[in-house]
């Protein structure tokens, strides 16, 4: 340990930085793989006490031969987290969006690990060691330890008013043809958009297979009230985006992490003849802290929903003018 305190930590500033920085870099990734690959989880040790590490750690080491201010502290955990997200894209162990969405947050919790870290080595020298120790077994255990947590379904619902009635509308519910390329930026992004939908059957037991670009939702319908209400289970789905990375990421978020269970799409007959449509959509992803990452997710479905109805909305009233 005093061998590996000495290299972390000699008297040239530039290298006591460099080594802090790639010293943590190193560590933060070991764990992330634990993490992701032996415990299975993207959780509170993940999302949460691994950004804390990457603030806490570099300040320490890089604080322990020289005074340092709080602005020296955030710097040098900023930087570490930068060249972190780099190397998880370097070692395709995630793509460029899924950093994306997730620095913000990082951010935030880096700050206050680098304040952690400066108290630490300004008030508590000696205890920088412990503390680093710490948080090396507190990450693995704990994310072996939250696994087992029961994720929670949410709800997504998204409205629209179209100038054609119910009877009409719902043919277009049921089954669309294609739809145009996007404009949004989201689907510019990789993140995965419907593309058309089609049914096989009538009535409840039909099986509704509506198409994105990275595969079918196959949806066994479960209440078919033309033309009122629309529901269907989710019976198979395909991963929600492509990521963008130097390498074909096949990270395992995209798989089992984000579930849709169920939707629905319910028309509602308006005073003037026209129909309000409302489409919902029952989701649990298994991704931690749930309030974060909820936001964005509840931002994507919402996205897709507006896609799909925006479709659906010209269709109908395409349709309602030609009769």
């Amino acid at each position: 340990m005093s061998k590996l305190t000495a290299w972390l930590t000699p008297e040239n500033d530039r290298k006591r930085k460099i080594r802090a920085i790639a010293f943590t870099v190193l560590i933060a990734v070991l764990l992330t793989v634990v993490c992701i690959y032996c415990a299975g989880e993207y959780g509170f040790a993940l999302f949460v006490i691994t950004p804390l590490f990457i603030g806490i750690c570099p300040v320490i080491i890089y604080g322990k031969k020289k005074p340092i201010t709080r602005s020296d502290a955030f710097y040098i955990g900023s930087l570490t987290l930068l060249f972190y997200c780099f190397a998880m894209m370097l070692f395709a162990l995630e793509g460029l969006i899924c950093i994306i969405m997730a620095l913000p947050f990082a951010f935030f919790l880096v700050w206050i690990g680098s304040v952690i870290g400066y108290e630490v080595i300004s008030k508590k020298p000696k205890g920088g060691a412990p503390t680093i120790i710490a948080l090396l077994f507190i990450i693995p255990v704990f994310s072996f330890i939250e696994k087992d947590s029961a994720p929670s379904i949410t709800s997504v619902t998204t409205g629209i008013d179209i100038d054609a009635s119910p009877e009409v509308v719902w043919k277009n519910v049921v089954e669309f043809p294609q739809l145009n390329e996007p404009t949004e930026f989201l689907f510019k992004t990789g993140v995965a958009y419907p593309i058309n939908a089609r049914i096989k059957g009538n009535g409840a037991g039909a099986i509704r297979y509506c198409n994105f670009t990275t595969g079918s939702f196959v949806e066994p319908i479960t209440v078919w009230n033309e033309p009122k209400l629309l529901a269907f289970d989710v019976l198979e789905q395909p991963a929600p985006m492509k990521e963008i990375n130097f390498w074909d990421v096949d990270a395992p978020h995209l798989h089992d992490y984000f579930v849709s269970k169920k939707g629905q799409f319910k028309l509602i007959a308006l005073p003037n003849g026209n129909t309000r449509l409302e489409g919902t959509t029952w989701y649990y992803h298994r991704i931690k802290p749930e309030f974060y990452w909820r936001m964005w997710s509840n931002y994507i479905v919402h996205s897709i929903h507006n896609r799909v109805l925006k479709h659906i909305k010209a269709n109908s009233e395409r349709t309602n003018l030609q009769d």
